[in-house]
């Protein structure tokens, strides 16, 4: 028996498992080389102390049903080694009658962690599978879905999941079922689609524009048995590129619907850009020029080159931009037109340059409202003159009219004192008929000065300056002066007469460029407050020395050269104004700057 005991334990020591015998009283009898290498060397203790490091005995220990004859399986977890174990129990009898149990232990710690790796790496791929954004399929190659993740059934409409899997893709998912035969043609023949454009339907039946990725599923022989990949919702690209593609249409619009010229041409100089104003105005058509023409051919010899170094070198208002350069262009036929040039140069993201674009303004109607602005301006110089005339002879004729009828009370007096007959009182008769002629001379001269009475309107003071402001745009760009606008909206009609208020504002906006002769900014505003409209015109020019401010109104006075003016404009400005039941004050600084601040009453309608 001792020699059967010898064997077992040479068997024992030959495995590549771990082994252990335990009594009934819980004693290791024995314990092999792996076991030990494990569990270290615990023959004469008890099992739980060695094998699970307690003071007792385990809860979970099943040797009582070994040691009454069981064979007993498990896997259990071992905190001493942190190894998993498949445990086999077998009874063994002693010579004595008694029973042991023998261990074997099984290291299934590798297979564990692999199952669990697994086991993990299924769970991802499902997470994945269900959670990512866009559809995924997997479809059999007769044309029905194996599995899809909600993403496709949310894409498609379809809130039960064994629903979708029923359907036919060729008829019921594809809106035209010949893109589904192209799918399987590409993707049998190349093992994948990339990106392929198809149209799905959804549950509704809502068409919605799909981009599709797939490769082929094969069998263990290498037979294709189906298709999976993803689908990609087109829908917000597809909107994104018709809103683009309906903004450069409408950019379009806005480019070829503008009524001044736009071109551009690329850093070579060829015309790519070329609108209907450009057509209209310098006769060449756009599919004549647009990529055949250079843009020096509708420039004269060396002014292309000259307005591309002005914006290279910033000799505009920055570099890069030019605005309002007097420039002329080559019609078609030869002839030449004058105008206005605003360019710039296009730039990429990197800030290099593509291309130049301008603004071309035909100036024909200008140089006509110029012309006009001459006549008028001539014509108010003519009723300053007229004005100054008007108030100096009834000054005059005031002045007169007293001692005149002095005399002509002594002429009355004396002719009463001498006889009808006698030759003295004959030329009485006739200084007092001279005296008489020359004061109704007067009166018709007071008539003649009083100024006329000019038919007054409600009229929007916006308007006005707008007209008159439109009219010295070019003078004051020429000028080097620039505009700064504030109309208020809105503004209430005040009742006056046009003319009159064009010729106060005529004025003081010529007023003002003479004090700007080296540029500067001139400023109008308009505003109303407890019933009156204010009209604040302001420059940065020379300014009045503060000895002159009292004095900018009267007759005749300037500080100008008799070249230029009598000092008559301010004063007839004035006396509009007044007569219009408003005001006009003046506040300046010599060498910042002068201000006009105007103030007329809001028009109130008749009850």
């Amino acid at each position: 028996m001792k020699n059967d005991l010898q064997k077992l334990i040479t068997i024992f020591e030959a495995m590549t498992d771990g082994v252990c015998i335990v009594n009934q009283d819980y004693t290791i009898e024995f314990m092999n080389s792996v076991m030990v290498s494990n569990f270290c060397d615990g023959v004469g203790t008890k099992c739980y102390k060695t094998l699970e490091k307690r003071m007792e005995i385990c809860t979970h220990c099943e040797a009582a049903r070994v040691f009454n004859g069981e064979t007993l399986h498990q896997e259990l977890y071992n905190k001493g080694t942190g190894k998993f174990y498949n445990i086999v129990e077998i009874p063994l009898e002693n010579e004595d009658g008694t029973t042991s149990k023998v261990s074997i232990f099984r290291d299934i710690s590798p297979k564990k962690r692999q199952e669990e790796q697994l086991k993990a790496s299924e769970q991802e791929f499902r997470r994945l599978f269900e959670h990512v954004g866009c559809g995924v399929f997997i479809s059999s190659k007769e044309g029905k879905f194996l599995d899809v993740n909600h993403a496709l059934l949310d894409m498609l409409g379809y809130s039960n999941k064994e629903e979708f899997l029923d359907i036919d893709i060729a008829h019921d998912l594809y809106l035209r079922p010949e893109e589904r035969q192209k799918f399987v043609e590409i993707i049998e023949r190349e093992g994948r689609v990339i990106d392929l454009e198809v149209e799905f339907k959804k549950k509704d039946g809502t068409p919605i524009p799909v981009l599709l990725t797939g490769h082929v599923r094969y069998d263990q022989e290498g037979n294709v048995i189906g298709y999976e990949g993803i689908n990609v919702d087109q829908t917000q690209r597809k909107q994104m590129e018709r809103e683009i593609r309906e903004t450069n249409d409408f950019l379009n619009n806005i480019i070829h619907s503008s009524p001044n010229p736009i071109m551009a041409a690329d850093m070579k100089g060829t015309i790519i850009l070329w609108n209907r104003a450009a057509e209209e105005n310098l006769g060449y058509k756009t599919d004549d020029v647009v990529g055949k023409l250079n843009i020096t051919k509708v420039y004269p010899e060396g002014m292309a080159k000259k307005v591309m170094r002005m914006l290279r070198a910033g000799d505009s208002d920055r570099q890069g931009r030019i605005k309002f350069y007097p420039v002329v262009y080559v019609k078609q036929d030869g002839s030449i037109t004058e105008g206005n040039l605003s360019a710039s140069i296009v730039y990429d993201e990197n800030h290099n340059e593509v291309a130049s674009v301008g603004i071309f303004t035909d100036l024909k109607e200008r140089l006509e409202m110029e012309r006009r602005l001459k006549t008028t301006q001539e014509q108010l110089l003519q009723s300053e003159k007229l004005a100054a005339m008007g108030r100096l002879t009834s000054q005059i004729a005031h002045e007169l009219n007293n001692p005149l009828y002095g005399i002509m009370n002594t002429l009355e007096l004396m002719k009463s004192e001498i006889s009808p007959d006698n030759n003295r009182r004959k030329l009485l008769e006739m200084a007092l008929s001279e005296t008489v002629r020359l004061s109704e001379l007067l009166r018709k001269m007071l008539t003649f000065s009083k100024p006329d009475q000019k038919e007054k309107q409600p009229v929007d003071i916006n308007t006005i300056l707008d007209e008159i402001l439109l009219l010295h745009e070019k003078q004051f760009r020429e000028n080097n002066i620039d505009f700064s606008l504030a109309f208020s909206d809105g503004l209430d009609s005040v009742y006056a007469s046009k003319n009159q208020l064009r010729q106060v504002f005529l004025n003081i906006f010529k007023n003002a460029g003479d004090a700007m002769p080296d540029g500067g900014t001139l400023k109008v505003k308009t505003s109303v407050e407890d019933g009156e409209i204010a009209i604040e015109i302001s420059d940065t020019g020379a300014g009045i020395k503060k000895e002159n401010i009292n004095k900018i109104f009267d007759a005749f006075f300037t500080t100008k050269s008799s070249v230029k003016g009598v000092g008559l404009g301010l004063s007839v400005c004035y006396g509009f104004i007044i007569e219009h039941g408003g005001d006009i004050k003046v506040d300046s600084k010599e060498g910042v700057g002068t201000n006009f601040t105007i103030t007329l009453p809001v028009y109130r309608h008749p009850q």
